[in-house]
């Protein structure tokens, strides 16, 4: 006999369940699906356990009757599509017909439901993908779906979960997730007494995003919105400065579908650019509503990917909007171009809030300027008004690192090197993009050396270190004489330069492209700031403000970290208790 056979109906339906089947949290994201698209308006669930003893999802949808409920257990029945042609045209979640068979073969379930324009409902139970009994009984109109005992007949599987309370916290993001988009639907978790999750319906977002996000978040959320040909794109983004340490934050939907896609969220990443520090990742919605023509969603068997027929077009549109988005929002918080702001005294305006403070503004002007305000009064032209200074100035430097900078909106302080950085990286690209890189020979060459390695590295790297105005010449042996860098290096340290350039170099193969070429420009930008700890002359720290002003991206140094730090004046009278 061969060694081929066919496998059981049981065992054939057991593989196919562990596809779409994963843990608690898979059974909890079909369940609300399907109640999703049956026109729920209120979709319920409750769990035990971490859902290994009870997942009970109930709604009151359009229902089944009897017949529906015997098909709806048959593997690939479905009402959401009929033909091949449907599956370019999807508009519902679900579509595939897998999910009552695959949850009802691996666990004891029971399905009740009640079709809206019948008065008698149904009661069907089921065990291991066995049809024990159905039989009429009272329901409410709608479905109501309890799961038992998961994975009770594949204890392999079960033994893989994890603990109660990480298989809790997936199903509550499961819910979330699904739930942020359906604002009209109301949403309830609850685990025995306790409500995990009660999400009424609203008419705008907003609600949805404070407890997905927390307020503070939500209430920094940037948004940005596009139209494309073909499809839209709307996006909420968190600011760098709460970004995270885990990728967790990130929420893409694709026509109300939401999806786990690597392409997506690197398009994210890439909007976001240097304004993120290494190993972060941002809070961040986005809303991507396309002609189902376009994207092909039958990919899985879980449905959390998606392909594009236009990927490339997608991810560029994507990352565009987030970048611009940021740009647009995200920008200086000083004015050096002299403008002047009549404030009125006695009054703090600030980002459009008038605080008063609790003493006369005349206790914070000099002999002159009273005498003056008072004349102006005595001719009826203006009452307590008077102009105040609010084009930003250098105050001095902190710690010889941080400039002190006084702004309309309050108090800045400046990282020195990493406002430096930004200049330095930015002079350096748009000396590479003119073809104009200015190198400064050395009147005496540094003499470096490296290891073996190091050397045989080097020297297949001297044509495309000459390209960025790194020149080096091989002296012998592991010896090489650096004979010219970009005149922003002149004041560098050599030894320690080259030494972090060259691991860049062993890992990008070709130094013209562009994410190699913006790497060696971070680290030579880093090498060819001013350093913390440096002193600066007025002169100096007013000309690192006045460069900031004309850059692209001045609020993040090419490593991601922030260049500055605001403390509006509310917040200052508040430390200070004189608002009042």
């Amino acid at each position: 006999m061969g060694a081929i056979r066919i496998l059981t109906e049981k065992v054939a339906a057991q593989i196919a369940a562990g596809e779409v089947i994963e843990r608690p949290a898979s059974v909890v994201r079909e369940l609300v699906d399907n109640s999703i698209d049956a026109g729920a308006e209120k979709i319920t669930a409750r769990i035990k356990a971490g859902g290994r003893s009870l997942i009970r999802v109930a709604d009151n949808g359009t229902g089944m009757d009897r017949d529906d409920l015997l098909l709806c257990l048959e593997r690939h029945s479905t009402s959401k599509i009929k033909t091949v042609a449907d599956l370019f045209s999807i508009k519902t979640l679900g579509f595939r017909g897998e999910a009552l068979p695959s949850i009802a073969s691996v666990s004891r379930m029971e399905i009740v439901s009640r079709a809206a324009d019948q008065l008698i409902g149904h009661k069907l139970k089921v065990a291991g993908g066995a049809l024990k009994s159905i039989e009429e009984t009272g329901a409410p109109a709608g479905t109501s779906v309890e799961v038992r005992d998961l994975f009770y007949n594949t204890p392999a599987r079960r033994k893989f979960l994890r603990a109660i309370n990480t298989e809790t916290a997936h199903i509550i993001d499961t819910v979330l997730r699904v739930a942020l988009p359906y604002t009209d639907i109301y949403f309830r978790l609850e685990e025995g007494e306790r409500v995990l999750l009660n999400l009424p319906p609203s008419k705008n977002l907003s609600n949805r995003l404070v407890t997905v996000f927390g307020r503070n978040v939500a209430g920094a959320l940037i948004e940005g919105a596009r139209d494309f040909e073909g499809f839209q794109i709307k996006a909420y983004l968190a600011p760098p400065d709460l970004s995270r340490s885990r990728g967790d934050r990130i929420f893409i939907y694709v026509n109300g579908r939401n999806v786990r896609d690597r392409y997506l969220s690197s398009a994210i990443m890439a909007g976001y650019g240097q304004r993120l520090m290494k190993g972060r990742y941002p809070q961040a919605l986005v809303f991507i509503e396309i002609a189902p023509s376009m994207v092909d969603v039958n990919v899985h068997p879980t449905k959390q990917e998606v392909r594009f027929h236009q990927n490339r077009l997608v991810y560029q549109a994507l990352s565009s909007t987030v970048e611009r988005a940021l740009r647009r929002t995200l920008k200086l918080p000083f004015d050096r171009t002299g403008q002047v702001y009549e404030g009125t005294p006695g009054t703090l305006e600030t980002e459009g809030f008038t605080h008063v403070i609790a003493e006369p503004g005349k206790a914070y002007l000099g002999a002159r300027q009273v005498e003056d305000l008072q004349d102006v009064q005595s001719r009826g032209k203006i009452q307590e008004v008077v102009p105040l200074r609010t084009t930003s100035r250098v105050l001095g430097q902190l710690k010889n690192t941080y400039i002190l900078c006084e702004s309309r909106e309050g108090l800045i302080l400046i990282d020195q090197h990493a406002a430096h950085e930004r200049i330095v990286y930015e002079k350096l690209r748009k000396s590479y993009e003119e073809k104009r890189v200015e190198s400064q020979p050395f009147l005496i060459a540094p003499r470096l050396e490296f290891s073996h390695k190091e050397t045989r590295l080097l020297m297949g790297k001297l044509d495309q270190l000459r390209n960025i105005g790194i020149e080096m010449e091989h002296f012998g042996g592991n010896t090489f004489l650096l004979r010219s860098v970009p005149s922003v290096l002149v004041g560098a340290e050599w030894e320690s330069f080259i030494g972090e350039l060259i691991p860049l170099l062993e890992e990008e193969k070709d130094l013209s492209a562009e994410a190699g070429l913006s790497k060696v420009w971070t680290v030579m930008a880093c090498h060819g700031a001013v350093r913390a700890g440096d002193p600066l002359s007025e002169t100096e720290m007013s000309s690192i403000l006045d460069q900031l002003e004309d850059l692209n991206l001045p609020t993040n140094c090419p490593h991601g970290r922030p260049v500055f730090k605001k403390f509006t004046y509310y917040e200052i009278e508040k430390m200070f208790k004189r608002v009042v």
